[in-house]
C-alpha cells in the first residue's frame, strides 16, 4: 500500500469511527488552550483525521485524491509523507498560537495538510487549470493559488467562521517552502508559467 493510500484510507477510517461516535471525536478534536498548558499533545495530530461532516471529509477528499497520487509518483512516498505530516503539524501549531488564550476554541480536519499538497502540486504543475466546485471554471494554478490566499487571508480576520482559514494559509505556506527546501529548480518552471 502506498503512503497516499495509507494516508486516505485513514483519513476515511477515523472520520467515519468519529461520525460513529461523538467520544471519539471529542477526543481528537485540537484545543489550543489545551495545548498551551501542556495538556493533550496528540491532538495536533488526531485532530487532522477527524471531520465535522460528509461535506467536510467530501471536499478534503476530492483535494487530497487530486493531488496525493501525482505528488507521490514525483517526490516519492517518503517525501510526500513528510510533507503532509510536516504540514499538518505546522497548520495546527500555528492555530495553537493564535488561539492560545481562547478556551471555546476548537479545530479539526485535514484542510493544512490537504493544502500544502495542494500548493505543492502547484509549483510542480504550474500549467494546470484548477477549479472549485463552486466555481466550476478552470483558472491557471498561480492564479489559483493567489485568489485561494487573498481570500483565506481575508476570511482568516473575519470573527464568527467556522472555516480554519488560518490552517489553510499555514498549509500553503509549508507546501511552498517544502518545495523551495526539497527541489527549488521547480520554481523556475513556476516563474515561466507566470511569465517571469
Amino acid at each position: 500500500m502506498s503512503a497516499a493510500t495509507l494516508i486516505l484510507a485513514l483519513i476515511i477510517v477515523i472520520s467515519v469511527i468519529g461520525f460513529l461516535s461523538r467520544t471519539v471525536l471529542l477526543k481528537a478534536l485540537l484545543r489550543p488552550y489545551e495545548i498551551a498548558r501542556g495538556r493533550e499533545y496528540a491532538t495536533l495530530l488526531t485532530s487532522g483525521f477527524v471531520h465535522a461532516d460528509f461535506g467536510h471529509l467530501l471536499f478534503n477528499l476530492v483535494t487530497y485524491c487530486s493531488f496525493a497520487f501525482m505528488m507521490e509518483r514525483v517526490i516519492g512516498e517518503l517525501r510526500l509523507e513528510i510533507l503532509y505530516f510536516g504540514a499538518l503539524l505546522a497548520s495546527n501549531i500555528g492555530i495553537c498560537i493564535r488561539h492560545r488564550n481562547d478556551p471555546d476554541y476548537r479545530a479539526l480536519g485535514a484542510s493544512g495538510a490537504i493544502t500544502a499538497v495542494l500548493f505543492a502540486a502547484i509549483v510542480y504543475f504550474p500549467t494546470t487549470r484548477l477549479s472549485l466546485f463552486f466555481f466550476p471554471i478552470g483558472v491557471p494554478a498561480p492564479l489559483f493559488a493567489v485568489i485561494y490566499l487573498g481570500y483565506s487571508f481575508f476570511a482568516s480576520g473575519r470573527p464568527g467562521s467556522r472555516i480554519g482559514h488560518d490552517a489553510h494559509i499555514i498549509g500553503a505556506l509549508t507546501g511552498l517552502v517544502f518545495v523551495f527546501i526539497t527541489a527549488p529548480e521547480q520554481y523556475r518552471g513556476l516563474m515561466r508559467a507566470i511569465g517571469l
